[in-house]
């Protein structure tokens, strides 16, 4: 992630636009459960909310420093949240623990799209029985390529989330564009059927 965008990432006005526009999002979506799964919170404002909401957060975060520094904020404030530093896609996450999962504007930052895939299948997995998947990213658009110069930038097509997100297993697939520069989505993991998965 470019300096610019991580500053923007830790700074006020992202802040305040995640507690008005996003916190609200996330209480009307879906019941994050106590024990919610966060990957790649960054500097950790989303953390911070997230926190309010669930009794417990695991923040995965692929960037060493950022998942160190995370780690000592949260701690030295009192707040209690597991950080992991390492790739979502090829840590060994517990099957079947989580109440929900989020991606809050992290998967454009992804190497392709085959890993965005490799993410959602390991979502899927880590998931409880009708837990939810909830996230948010950026659509394709000039002025968010502009700030990702010299970044990762691989976007997602919202047209076609929905299907890859049923191909990892997921169901109920929502998505919605609350303004010009972003898209949200849910999604859940089936029931178990009788007698097993």
């Amino acid at each position: 992630m470019n300096q610019s965008h991580l500053a923007y990432l830790a700074g006020p006005a992202w802040a305040k636009t995640l507690r008005t526009e996003l916190l609200p999002w996330l209480r009307r979506t879906a019941d994050l459960g106590d024990d919610v799964l966060e990957i790649g919170p960054g500097p950790g404002l989303t953390t911070d909310l997230l926190l309010e909401l669930a009794a417990h957060v695991t923040a995965v975060e692929i960037d060493p420093h950022l998942a160190a520094q995370l780690r000592d904020r949260l701690g030295a404030s009192g707040r209690t949240a597991e950080v992991i530093a390492g790739d979502a896609t090829q840590l060994d996450l517990p099957q079947g623990r989580f109440t929900a999962a989020t991606c809050f504007s992290m998967l454009h930052h992804m190497q392709s799209p085959a890993a965005q895939d490799r993410l959602f299948a390991r979502l899927h997995a880590a998931l409880r029985p009708r837990a939810a998947l909830i996230g948010v990213d950026c659509l394709d658009t000039e002025l968010i390529r502009n700030g990702h110069v010299n970044d990762t930038f691989v976007p997602v097509d919202p047209a076609t989330l929905g299907d890859r997100l049923r191909a990892a297993g997921f169901t109920d697939v929502v998505l919605t564009r609350p303004n010009e520069y972003q898209f949200r989505f849910s999604a859940r993991k089936l029931a178990e059927a009788a007698g097993g998965v």
